[in-house]
């Protein structure tokens, strides 16, 4: 009997969407509050963790 292996990575997962290739953001939680300095000061951005395709994590689900 064989058994398929399915690797555990962001790309198979189903919290995972891909933005380009090998590269996508986690939606598995709301977007975390990023701040970033701009010549006029301080900006605050919301964004889902950027990840890549290859990449793993213990929230894993898969598709």
């Amino acid at each position: 009997m064989s058994t398929k292996t399915i690797a555990k990575s962001c790309a198979s997962c189903a919290h995972w969407k891909s933005t380009a290739p090998a590269k996508g953001e986690c939606r598995r939680h709301a977007p975390q509050s990023i701040l970033f300095k701009v010549e006029a000061g301080v900006q605050y951005e919301a964004k889902f963790p950027v990840t890549k395709a290859e990449d793993w994590c213990g929230d894993y689900t898969a598709k």
